[in-house]
């Protein structure tokens, strides 16, 4: 996995490498050069300059550009302000007679190339005054655009923004920000690359989840085994109002086969009927119901966890107390993986969360940010504003691992974060996170010995956003709907399984 990390492990680390004797001047000079060596330079370039150490990297990186052939001009949004390494750099510019020019009397569009030296990852706020018509004027212009570390807009930790820079190429600078994939990150950045300049990391970083990271999740799949060898599952799920849910979540982890040997689908009796054309290669579990809604039924439930791996409960079924008392039995009388969405998670909002702290199961929570918010009474605005720090506080304080969806998502059991990329726009939809539970649930019940939980959590997350993507390369993302990802599952583990 790569190391992502916050701004200020990144600021601190950039200091301790600086007070080990290599200047700031020089690390300048490295950041600028590995600008150069991850971009295809071609026409004329101009690079916007704002007055930090950012633009200071774009000062190293105009004499690069003038030392190879390469025609450049600087483009000044502030012609009199300058960090101490930067007005070095600013300087030997004007002695290399590299063309400057102020922000009001420059053509954006003249430009093949634009280089994004405005702001760095230490940003925050809105954009406004000079910088914000730069940042205008370089989304205008149609030139290929390049962000120095960051996009200036960006908030480096979350990847929030009122305003930004889109880029085609982010390089980021010593090691990759959280920034880069949070929030609005994908929105703002087409691709990013990271350029290692000698900064050793002071503390633990954050760790992005990589395709040849899942493949431990899955058992081997030796020839003398059987459907018992990777695991007995139970999906419970479903009401008369919201029955097409748990067929998702079922056809994600039977049919498609992301891991599980045998699905039981444990849903109101009632709903046989309807369900049943979607049963496949699973098998029915009836469970007493009024009017389409699962009942609490102690024996029931305790008849059909016994000699299961896996539990994944809460999609569709409704916000009645009897979820609440399910769940409940579940974690009080078992030590299984137990993976609570949707209504599951409004039952724990409602009825008390508490109860994740007195149980042996290996429980994992998967909310999106507005039932993080009922589940943590944190706002969804900040939330969104701290994502991996709200997340770690939650699954520390209650002994789960949260799997907070979004843009990207976050994964962490309170200790340790990792941040999981795939996936795109056209999940945007309906029944995706019923999918993802699906998914989950495949991959706990037979969850391989040599892959701890957490990365088992965060290959399902991966898997989702990949088969995702995938079905949107195939239809299109406005057109794209829940059962197009689960369609694009076995092409997503078998580009694990390739890695």
């Amino acid at each position: 996995m790569k190391e992502i990390v916050s701004v200020e492990l990144m600021r601190k680390s950039d200091f301790s490498t600086i007070d080990s004797g290599i200047s700031g001047k020089e690390l300048m000079y490295r950041a600028a050069k590995g600008v150069y060596e991850n971009v295809s330079w071609s026409g004329k370039v101009g690079i916007v300059c704002g007055s930090g150490n950012n633009a200071g990297d774009g000062y190293a990186l105009a004499l690069i550009l003038k030392e190879n052939h390469i025609c450049c001009d600087l483009i000044l949004i502030n012609e009199d302000k300058f960090s101490s390494d930067g007005k070095y750099y600013f300087h030997k510019c004007l002695d290399a007679k590299i063309s400057t020019l102020p922000l009001e009397k420059c053509d954006f569009k003249s430009y093949d190339m634009l280089v994004d030296c405005i702001f760095g990852t230490g940003f925050k706020g809105d954009v406004s005054g000079k910088e914000k018509d730069a940042v205008k004027k370089i989304n205008e212009s149609g030139a290929y655009t390049i962000s120095v570390d960051i996009n200036s807009g960006l908030n480096g930790d979350n990847g929030m923004c009122s305003l930004a820079v889109k880029s085609d190429i982010t390089v980021s600078i010593g090691s990759l920000k959280s920034g880069h994939y949070l929030g609005m990150a994908k929105d703002y950045i087409k691709n990013v690359v990271n350029c290692d300049i000698g900064i050793s990391l002071t503390d633990k970083a954050y760790r992005l989840m990589e395709p040849a990271d899942c493949a431990d999740a899955f058992k081997e799949r030796e020839n003398f085994s059987n459907k018992g060898s990777f695991g007995y599952v139970a999906l419970i799920g479903g009401c008369m109002e919201y029955s097409g849910a748990v067929k998702l979540a079922n056809l994600a982890t039977s049919s498609l086969k992301s891991g599980g040997g045998v699905v039981k689908l444990a849903t109101a009796r009632s709903l046989y009927p309807s369900v049943s054309p979607y049963l496949l290669e699973s098998t029915f579990y009836p469970l007493d119901d009024n009017d389409g809604a699962i009942e609490y039924n102690e024996s029931q439930i305790d008849s059909l966890i016994n000699g299961v791996s896996a539990v994944a409960i809460g999609m569709g079924m409704g916000n009645t107390e009897n979820v609440y008392k399910i769940i409940a039995r579940i974690l009080k009388n078992s030590d299984i993986s137990v993976i609570i969405d949707a209504d599951g998670l409004n039952a724990l909002s409602k009825y008390g969360v508490n109860i994740l702290k007195e149980t042996r199961c290996k429980v994992v929570l998967t909310p999106h940010p507005k039932e993080f918010e009922r589940l943590s009474g944190i706002p969804v605005k900040d939330i969104l504003m701290d994502p991996l720090e709200c997340a770690k506080n939650f699954a520390k304080e209650y002994g789960c691992v949260l799997l907070l969806k979004g843009a990207s998502t976050v994964i962490t059991d309170g200790y340790d974060v990792i941040i999981s990329d795939s996936g795109c726009g056209g999940m945007a939809t309906a029944g995706s996170g019923d999918v993802l539970s699906g998914i989950l649930l495949g991959i706990l019940g037979q969850r391989s010995e040599k892959c701890e939980m957490l990365v088992s959590v965060a290959a399902g997350a991966y898997i989702n956003g990949r088969a995702g993507e995938i079905a949107q390369t195939c239809i299109n993302p406005v057109s794209m709907v829940a059962s197009d990802t689960v369609n694009a599952i076995g092409r997503a583990v078998s580009e694990i399984l390739q890695s």
